[in-house]
């Protein structure tokens, strides 16, 4: 895990970023990594807003995991008012809605749902999930 580095002013870190090998595993080291960074980082103003963020983590990673081979990067980074999370994988191809069935389908709503901005920002060797959550 690449550790950030501190402003003068505040010793906690702003931002974190953590590549996986993009294995089912990696989903809940993701969510874990999260949620260290949250722990003392990001004062919630809803009392959901952790596990929302850890939710997003899971949907994003997960479908970076079901729909893009290799490595992935997952960056967390404390804004103003908000969380920015951001996950960059192999898959050019942009997420899409689907009808939810028994395996899968929900992500994609949920991501849309909880984050106050979604956008995929493609790459020629892949593509930047980036949304956005209030708190």
């Amino acid at each position: 895990m690449e550790l950030p580095r501190a402003t003068a002013h505040d010793a906690r870190p702003k931002q974190v970023c953590v590549t996986f090998d993009g294995v089912s595993s990696c989903i809940a080291a993701a969510r874990d990594a999260a949620s260290a960074f949250l722990h003392g980082h990001a004062p919630p103003t809803q009392p959901t807003f952790h596990d929302d963020v850890l939710l997003v983590v899971s949907e994003l990673v997960t479908n970076a995991v079901r729909h893009a081979p290799g490595p992935l990067t997952l960056r967390l980074a404390l804004l103003r008012d908000r969380i920015e999370i951001t996950v960059r994988d192999t898959n050019p191809v942009p997420p899409a809605g689907r009808t939810p069935d028994p395996t899968g389908g929900r992500g994609w709503p949920i991501i849309q749902s909880l984050a106050c901005d979604v956008h995929v920002i493609p790459h020629h060797d892949g593509k930047t999930v980036h949304t956005e959550l209030a708190w």
